[in-house]
């Protein structure tokens, strides 16, 4: 595919047709994300396919819980666990306990230990440059280092036909899913990225105007709007 189709139409995809992903078109998909950028070249990134069907089912169980909490706080109105007007997060929205216990269903959710392809990317915390430490707000750097991987991964799985979403509801239950996985302490859970042939592909995503989020000199400057024809 073209790069800038690519671009514009790798949306997130939640729902799959019942085609097996190959070894060879993930591993495909894998050696293309790998050229990602990431600080000093550090690659910080582990992946972890989940396959094992009971190991599928127990993740799904996790992430359900994450998926609860996060949906209890859209019910209500509110960015799930966005830091406040002061830039920090201080205290849960929602009743935390109140939501995990109380059913959200969701296709992609109820179905994920079904999805063709499961993978959880990991960070390796002692490789990330995290340049925003000791900020009097909610720390953001350190992902520069691992979610440009993580979209190559979409952006290569759609270059091939495939789509899929990344998630972070599994973040939610770190503990657990580390134990379940054996993913060793230094180790951060960065992603649950789900993948396989979409039912479906956006023709076209709904995204803001270039000017609307871009100014010029100052935050509150003129906009930089599109060029002027010749």
């Amino acid at each position: 595919m073209d790069l800038r189709d690519v671009m514009r139409t790798t949306g997130a995809a939640r729902a799959f047709t019942g085609r097996a992903i190959s070894d060879r078109e993930l591993y495909g998909i894998l050696d293309d994300a790998r050229f990602a950028p990431s600080g000093s070249n550090a690659q910080p990134w582990r992946v972890i396919v989940v396959r094992d069907p009971d190991l599928r089912r127990q993740v799904k169980e996790l992430f359900t819980l994450g998926w609860r909490e996060y949906r209890a706080h859209i019910v209500r109105g509110f960015r799930p666990f966005a830091p406040m007007a002061n830039g920090r997060w201080t205290e849960p929205a929602v009743d935390l306990v109140e939501a995990r216990n109380t059913p959200a269903p969701f296709p992609f959710v109820d179905e994920l230990d079904q999805h063709p392809v499961m993978l959880v990317v990991l960070a390796e915390l002692a490789k990330l440059a995290v340049l925003d430490n000791g900020l009097d707000r909610q720390s953001i750097v350190g992902g520069a280092s691992v979610y440009p991987f993580t979209h190559n991964i979409l952006l290569a799985a759609r270059d091939r036909g495939l789509g899929g979403v990344m998630t972070t509801q599994l973040c939610r239950q770190e503990a657990a899913a580390s134990v379940l996985l054996s993913i060793p302490e230094g180790f951060a859970i960065a992603a649950l990225v789900a993948l396989g042939e979409p039912t479906s592909h956006p023709t076209r995503l709904s995204r803001h105007p270039v000017e609307s989020f871009t100014t010029i000199d100052r935050f509150d400057g003129d906009p930089l709007g599109p060029p002027t024809p010749l």
